[in-house]
This record gives structure tokens, C-alpha cells and sequence, in this order.
């Protein structure tokens, strides 16, 4: 266990407390969602690395948001206000 989170352990400061297993098993989870890693297959990635492919990944993912709301927009603005109404209500749902 590093001396940073030993420290923090000690201070009682923090309201829950998380084992170095959970957080484990937690980076090992988010490691198996990422495509970038995944395809890698390979075993040994650090945590750190994996939080840094997570940061990199959700960041694409909002990238590909945005894309992909700015073409249908467009494609809203040149469809006539009937079906624009129907694609916006199915959208809601």
C-alpha cells in the first residue's frame, strides 16, 4: 500500500474506506472496457495507465457525441417539421 493512501487511511478523514482489492478489481473492470487496452493483450497495465485510457476513451466518446449531434441537426433543419417532430419525439423517449 503506498504511504498516501496509508496516510489517508490513518487521518480518518475520508467517510468510506476502500480496499487496495476493490480498487484492483475496480481498475481490472474498467480495463476490460477499453478498447485500446483490450486489444493490446497484454496483462500488465498499470493502473495509472488504465485511468489514463479511460480519460482518453470518455473523451473520444464525447467527441463522437458531439459529432454525431451536430449531423442530425443538420439533418433536423433540412427535413420538413413533421418528420423533424417525429425524429425529435423518438429521440425522447
Amino acid at each position: 500500500m503506498s504511504n498516501r493512501r496509508s496516510r489517508a487511511r490513518q487521518s480518518g478523514r475520508g467517510t468510506s474506506r476502500i480496499s487496495d482489492d476493490q480498487i484492483n478489481d475496480l481498475v481490472s473492470k474498467l480495463q476490460q472496457l477499453l478498447p485500446e487496452i483490450r486489444e493490446r493483450r497484454s496483462d500488465k497495465v498499470s493502473a495509472a495507465r488504465v485511468l489514463q485510457e479511460t480519460c482518453n476513451y470518455i473523451k473520444s466518446l464525447h467527441r463522437e457525441v458531439d459529432g454525431l449531434s451536430e449531423r442530425l441537426s443538420e439533418l433536423l433543419e433540412t427535413t420538413d417539421s413533421n418528420q423533424a417532430a417525429l425524429i425529435r419525439s423518438l429521440l425522447m423517449q
